[in-house]
């Protein structure tokens, strides 16, 4: 559980660190907390900026 990171800052985590395709262990430990807050990705095309 990740409870310091708001939601906004752990999907912006999560958008940043697939993009710089960082190791997948890691990647998994954000998407298993995002599940846990039932938070929905951002879509690909909202990646820009």
């Amino acid at each position: 559980m990740l409870p310091i990171l708001s939601d906004e800052i752990l999907l912006e985590a999560y958008t940043h660190a697939t993009l710089l395709q960082l190791d997948p262990e890691f990647l998994e430990l954000l998407l298993s907390e995002i599940k846990r807050r039932k938070l929905s990705l951002p879509n690909e095309g909202d990646l820009a900026g």
